[in-house]
């Protein structure tokens, strides 16, 4: 900011995970806060998400401790009341193509030199750990992570929008296609479809997939590889199994009400995308992954779609998250990331912080938009 004085009043866009939580996070602060959103709450990727909570894998140093804290703040809010239906901790499983041996060891490895806590098995013994699983025959690797949980968006987003309301923020739904507005060159608030104008001393943009059009309205450049993905949500089934699953061809969590929420990316290049932005998907597609899923459940168990959900999962053009305010426009800042369900709470948390004390938060260093500026 170019101005250090908190702001008294943010508006904020976008009425997913970050958006919210971030509104939550401002008024916690004493801001006065606006959350705009074009359609319902969790009506976009964090209405579709298989939020898993992990940092598995590679990833960048300054990405995976962001992670790290992520499920840091995500296991306070679980301690605060363990027996939660949309909040989990009971690990996960992950496993590639049988030829993937050296891959799978490699990711073991790099997961223990990080300290995540990684156990390589062979796929004929995770029944051992993991209750309910079809891992498959003697000879396969597969990596438990028991440090991994899960999270329902939609019931989260609701529990902070409750408390967002509760401490005197307001939340607009249904406004529609939104632009940042700006007057001598700072963001000033945000217009509606309809014209109507919220205005402000600062402005946070976290809309998910659209955040990088509007941003382009700004005349600012964020690359986006967000593609088109799907979500099932299965009707309720009896199953022992409550790990996530990630898997070739299923990727799958429990979910509240005995459901599971089943995703992967095989079958992406058969979503279509239609002119008003809505999408859709030939059903054969969603009974074979649901077929796909089943079969990593023991017994005869047939899971069956109780819904569907198409859209773009939000991913920027490299990969990492963007955060932070923009250097060309003053008071505005944002949220856009691949990983919104993990940095949910923590991203909200730090982006508020930033907003309010007009500081840059060292954690957030590697992430600015004004990368891309070059």
């Amino acid at each position: 900011m170019t101005d250090h004085t908190a702001p008294a009043r943010v508006v904020v866009l976008g009425g997913g995970i970050l958006g919210v939580s971030t509104a939550a996070h401002l008024v916690r602060g004493g801001a006065e806060v606006v959350l705009v959103t074009e359609a319902e709450l969790a009506s976009g990727a964090s209405g579709r998400s298989l939020s898993w909570l992990n940092s598995a894998g590679a990833r960048s140093g300054p990405y995976h401790l962001l992670r790290l804290l992520g499920i840091d703040r995500y296991r306070t809010l679980f301690a605060a009341d363990p027996a939660l239906e949309w909040l989990r901790f009971d690990g996960g499983l992950w496993w590639t193509t049988p030829d993937g041996a050296e891959r799978t060891r490699a990711r073991h490895e790099h997961e223990i030199e990080r300290g995540y806590e990684s156990h390589l098995l062979d796929r004929a013994d995770v029944g051992g750990r993991v209750a309910g699983v079809e891992a498959g025959p003697r000879g396969g690797l597969a990596i438990h992570n028991p440090g991994e949980g899960w999270v329902s968006l939609p019931h989260l987003i609701r529990e902070l929008a409750d408390e967002l309301v509760r401490r005197g923020g307001r939340l607009v739904t249904g406004a529609g296609r939104c632009s940042v507005t700006v007057e001598d060159g700072r963001a000033r608030g945000v217009r509606t479809a309809d014209g109507t104008s919220w205005s402000g001393d600062a402005v946070v943009v976290a809309c998910g997939a659209q955040t990088p059009a509007v941003l382009a309205e700004l005349g600012v450049n964020v690359p986006d590889a967000s593609p088109l993905s799907m979500l099932v949500v299965t009707e309720p089934v009896e199953t022992e199994v409550v790990t996530v699953l990630n898997t070739p061809r299923a990727a799958m969590r429990p979910n509240p009400g005995s459901t599971f929420a089943i995703d992967h990316s095989w079958y992406e290049e058969h979503i279509v995308e239609h002119e008003d932005g809505s999408c859709s998907i030939d059903e054969a597609y969603v009974k074979e992954l649901l077929a796909e899923a089943s079969a990593l459940l023991q017994g005869e168990v047939s899971l069956q779609a109780a819904s569907w959900r198409l859209g773009r999962k939000p991913i920027p053009g490299d990969g990492e998250p963007v955060f932070g305010e923009l250097e060309a426009v003053p008071g505005c800042h944002v949220a856009f990331t691949h990983s919104g369900a993990t940095l949910g709470l923590i991203a909200g948390e730090l982006t508020a912080y930033e907003v309010l004390t007009g500081a840059r938060h060292p954690l957030l260093m590697d992430f600015r938009p004004e990368r891309f500026a070059t």
